[in-house]
């Protein structure tokens, strides 16, 4: 699991929108990489709406923002027009994304253990490097937590 201050996993994955975004390809922007359980379900539609409606400050502030889960580009193209997200999602199909970041977690829910993506996002600097984490995100704050650090940087 990388940590604070280590260079961020690079990577390229699809995008919803067409084409793919590589990592390394950004720097010289801080980039925001939120992860997320799943399309389409109450908290992860919240977290999504949220930095769409902030991504011009985010922009502003000089930063890319990117959601990534495991689902499919055809669930992402779906869950973004039918909540009219414009932050761009990532798909991380074959796993090695949410992998490369720790992200990748046993979960317990009502004493069913199942593998999943621990809410999770990472502020990466214009350098590559990792700036900030924040694990087992709580959705109410976070976009706007995220965005002061992101202005802090």
């Amino acid at each position: 699991m990388p940590e604070i201050s280590q260079p961020a996993p690079d990577f390229t994955a699809p995008v919803t929108g067409g084409g793919s975004v590589t990592l390394s390809e950004l720097r010289g922007k801080a980039v925001v990489l939120y992860f997320y359980p799943r399309d389409d379900t109450p908290g992860c539609t919240k977290e999504a709406i949220g930095f769409s409606e902030h991504l011009q400050a985010f922009k502003d502030a000089g930063a890319e923002v990117y959601g990534v889960s495991r689902d499919t580009m055809t669930k992402h193209d779906k869950f973004a027009a039918k909540h009219e997200l414009t932050v761009p999602l990532l798909a991380d199909e074959d796993g090695n994304l949410t992998e490369s970041y720790g992200v990748w977690v046993e979960k317990n829910m009502y004493g069913k253990k199942s593998m999943g993506i621990e809410r999770a996002t990472y502020l990466i600097d214009a350098q590559g490097n990792i700036a900030r984490i924040w694990r087992k995100v709580k959705v109410p704050g976070h976009v706007e937590e995220v965005l002061e650090a992101v202005q802090a940087l």
